[in-house]
């Protein structure tokens, strides 16, 4: 059954998880780590390669410089400081990317510095700088109706729209941070639920459940997360039985 729709799926990888193959088997694009939150040079080659053979559109995932939290913890840089940070990031991962003769074609920021940029514009706009800086054919992805998007269309750059299976929404359409119960979605169902509403009604429930609008692009599964694969799986089961094509968007 053909609906004419499509959607991406990714997932962020080259973080030292154990299901990088097996994901990199099911998705269409790959936030590859730049090595500043997690996972080694190792790590991150081997996932360039597999998105390489299996024909995965490869970005990088950079993140604030804190290995030791995760990238998952607000840090306090100047500009230029982040910038830095920001280029040397994309410069690493480009490089071991032209060693696996593979192309990095977008660019999403990592946890803490992803949220804050969704509603900071000030930062956003950093953060779209430095990546036109680097390289202005590269596509900024952001969170759905995010400062991000916002401050990528500004600088004239690319963007990409994306929603998340695995997490919870709040009402203005941020996430449900990671300190509050209920913020990291664990059922499948739940999952598929949400994922099925994105893409087909263009409307999410909260966790307080009401009903908001939100267009996306592209949707995450967190590599990082025991429920990742089985989601994968799931959304391509529910995906097929609808008609719906899961392919890249950059």
């Amino acid at each position: 059954m053909a609906t004419g729709l499509h959607i991406d799926l990714n997932a962020d990888l080259g973080e030292g998880g154990a299901l990088d193959a097996e994901l990199l088997a099911l998705v269409s694009s790959a936030n590859i780590s730049c090595g500043a939150h997690a996972g080694d040079e190792s790590d991150i080659r081997v996932a360039l390669q597999l998105a390489k053979k299996n024909g995965v559109c490869i970005g990088a995932h950079p993140s604030y410089p804190d290995r030791a939290n995760m990238g998952r913890v607000a840090m306090k840089m100047s500009a230029d400081q982040l910038q830095q940070s920001l280029l040397e990031q994309l410069t690493y991962l480009q490089n071991l990317a032209h060693d696996a003769a593979a192309t990095v074609h977008f660019v999403k920021p990592h946890g803490a510095l992803y949220n804050q940029a969704a509603r900071d514009l000030t930062l956003a706009r950093q953060v779209a700088r430095a990546v036109k800086s680097f390289d202005a054919s590269l596509t900024l992805v952001g969170l759905a109706g995010s400062q991000l998007l916002r401050a990528g269309h500004e600088a004239g750059i690319k963007t990409c729209a994306e929603a998340f299976v695995d997490r919870a929404y709040q009402a203005d359409g941020s996430l449900l941070p990671r300190s509050c119960d209920g913020a990291v979605i664990e059922d499948t169902e739940v999952a598929m639920q949400q994922a099925m509403s994105i893409i087909t009604e263009q409307r999410v429930q909260t966790h307080d459940g009401k009903m908001i609008p939100i267009v996306a692009d592209t949707l995450c599964v967190h590599g990082d997360t025991p429920q990742a694969l089985a989601f994968a799986q799931a959304l391509h089961l529910c995906l097929g039985d609808t008609g719906i094509l899961i392919r890249a968007c950059h």
